[in-house]
This record gives C-alpha cells, structure tokens and sequence, in this order.
C-alpha cells in the first residue's frame, strides 16, 4: 500500500455490483481528449530534486490513457522517466515500469511532484544500477484532473502500460524490454499490469514482474481482519480504507462514507481526501483508529463497487513473477500475501515468492534486492526460473 495495495478478489463477496453499475455522471474528468493511448502531450525536464542520484536524463511527461474507470476515452496522466548515465546498450536502456505504492489521492501527493523517499531512491537507484531506465506513473487523477480511484487494477494498469508506451514511443535510448516492479499498491498495480499487458498492450516485451508487499483478499480473509481482535492502539489498515473509500466517492454519487464508517472515523474519511499518506497516518494514530472503532458491520457491503474494482482480471501471467513478503508486515498482513503466491502458482503463473524474517513492509523492500536481481537476470535472458509456491521466512 504502501498496502492494500489491495483488497482483491472479492468477485462472490461483491456480486451484483459492477463498476459499469455506477452513476457515470458522477466521475470527474474533462472531455475526452483527442488521440491514442500512449501518446505523449508534454514533456519537460525533472527538476535536479525529484530526480534520482547519479541519473542522466529526466524528464517529466504528460500522456494519454484510457480511463480506467469507464473502461473507455482518455484522460492526461503523468509520469516520470529517468535514463541511467553513460552510453545506452545496443538498442537502448530495458525499462523499469515502476509502480509505486500509497502516496495518498490528492494531487499534491503525486509522485512526479515529490522528491523520491529514501528507500524508493535507494532501491530505484540498484536498479538503475542494473542498466535500467525508469517509467514511473502517478497513475490516473493523481496530479491531473480528475479522481484518483484508488486499488482500482484497471486503472493502475492501463496508466503504467499507456506511460511505458508514451516513453518508447518518444524518448530515445529506451528499449522494449520491460520489467513490471512494484511495492505495496504498486505491487498489486504491478501485478495486475502483467495480468492486463496481453490484451491491452500485447506489443510491449514484458519480460517479468517484481513486487513487493502485494496484497490479495478474499471475501473470508476480509472478514477475518474485520472481525478478528483488534485492540492495537492503532491500525495501518484503516489508512487504506479511508483512501478506498475516497476514491469510490470521486466516481459514485450513490456512495455514503456513514456506511462505511463510525462517528469516530468519519474526521479521518474527510481529511483523507487532502492527506498525503503519512499525514493520515499520523492522523489515524492520533484518533486512535482500528478495525473495531472505525468501520460498520457492513462496510464490506457498502464498499463492494471498490473492491469489485481491485479484482485481477486473471491469476496467470504470461511471464514469471517475483514476490517478497516481509515477516512481520502489519500494512499488508503476510497472509494476504501468501494468498496471491497460491492462487497465483495454482493458475499456472511462474512464482518465485520469498519471505524476509524478521522484517515490516518497508524493509521489505530494498532486503529483496539481491534475490530479485538473480530473478532479473534469469528473464531477461530467456533462462528458466526456479518456482518456490511455499516459501519459508529467510
């Protein structure tokens, strides 16, 4: 999601609701602009502190995509390309397609507006290290006009698809080699990337996907975190729900945030819609929110047009996936984690899942480093990987 990065297959829980269901008057977004997914509109340099350490060419960029909300039109959607230093390979620079994880839904949280936070930098910068460059998309409504509908898979997808396009399409150097990364939301975006790429962008050389912290659920293990103890003076979980729930607002006007939410956490619903993620999250401590307190005996109900959006439109991806769990990850608690490992590996993806004892979410994320450099070479050279469905803490 930083998590939720998911809330994901709830196909039976959310029955009988559909995105198409919703009231298409209430998604904000301009007219439709004209062109193709994929095009480039603007482009101009990174300023020196939003940029990585040691890069050469940056650029901020403006293209189209289709809106992932109605499944058709296009909307402006913005992302940043960092080319390494030095002389390109023959063909150019392969590509990180980089999915990041929560940042928030305003557009004041959008990555390209930011400068990248210590551990993306550091692990970002490994990767660039590795002679690749970075397509990294704010995804659809974040620091562009209208809603950011967040844990929405289509929209996160045709957003990272439609920004790798825009980039071969317009920045030289760059090559049709791809690697799908990402962490936390991003790790769900990045799956579910891979999941879309076939039929969406069948032209783009995806050649793996790495994530970090990705999350899946179930109707059962949903209920299981709504209804298990919760007397922890706070709960990370609650950050992303409040972020969900926003996102849903921004499109359906028959959504109302008092099914969803208590008295107690409805402050935070509001606030959510202009908090970047760690200043919700100090806002969430501070009220003190869990599981118990904040959401409604329905809230799953009520939430069902988000959470009918979070589903994979498969479990099989065409190229292999790398997935890194964290032991002790309190944002995307492991066993939502090892659920996507399973039904993944049980629909016949190639899945080489590891867990990293001892340790949370964030530190998750640069710990996988080593392992998911050997699962990089090994795809990108056409060589098999070796599957592990049932990882151990290591």
């Amino acid at each position: 999601m930083r998590f939720l990065p998911s809330v994901y297959h709830v196909s039976r829980l959310v029955a009988g609701f559909c995105l198409m269901g919703v009231s298409s008057g209430a998604i904000a977004a301009t007219a439709s602009p004209s062109g193709t997914a994929g095009t480039l509109t603007s482009s101009q340099s990174l300023p020196d502190a939003f940029t990585l350490p040691d890069a050469g060419r940056s650029l901020h960029i403006t293209y189209l995509s289709t809106n992932g909300i109605t499944g058709k039109g296009l909307v402006p959607v913005t992302a940043e390309v960092i080319l390494p230093t030095g002389k390109p390979p023959a063909g150019g620079w392969p590509i990180v397609a980089w999915a990041h994880g929560t940042v928030g839904v305003a557009d004041r949280c959008a990555p390209s507006n930011n400068p990248w936070s210590a551990r993306n930098k550091r692990y970002l910068s490994e990767w660039m290290k590795r002679g690749f460059a970075v397509v990294g998309t704010d995804y659809q409504g974040l620091g562009t006009p209208g809603t950011h509908p967040y844990l929405n898979t289509r929209v996160e997808a045709y957003s990272l698809l439609d920004g790798v396009k825009a980039a071969l399409a317009s920045v030289p150097d760059l090559q049709n080699k791809i690697m799908i990364v990402g962490q936390s939301q991003g790790g769900g975006a990045a799956f579910a990337s891979a999941a879309f790429a076939p039929t969406y962008a069948p032209e783009l050389n995806i050649r793996g996907t790495v994530a970090t912290g990705a999350p899946y659920i179930t109707p059962e293990l949903l209920k299981q975190m709504a209804t298990a103890p919760d007397n922890a003076p706070y709960n990370p979980v609650i950050v992303y729900a409040l972020y969900l729930a926003q996102g849903l607002s921004g499109y359906d006007t028959a959504f109302k945030p008092e099914s969803v939410f208590t008295a107690k956490a409805m402050p935070a619903y509001r606030a959510a819609a202009n908090l970047c993620v760690y200043e919700l999250t100090d806002k969430v401590k501070e009220d003190g929110l869990n599981f118990s307190n904040s959401l409604k005996p329905d809230f799953a109900k009520n939430l069902a047009p988000a959470l009918q959006a979070m589903q994979y439109p498969t479990m099989h991806l065409a190229q292999p996936l790398f997935m890194g769990t964290g032991e002790l990850d309190k944002d995307v608690p492991p066993p939502l984690q090892y659920g996507l490992v399973k039904v993944a590996c049980a629909a016949g993806t190639v899945v080489q899942a590891h867990v990293y004892k001892g340790l949370n979410h964030d530190q998750t994320v640069n710990a996988s480093l080593p392992d998911s450099a050997s699962f990089t070479q090994a795809v990108m050279n056409g060589q098999t990987v070796t599957p592990q469905c049932t990882p151990t803490p290591e």
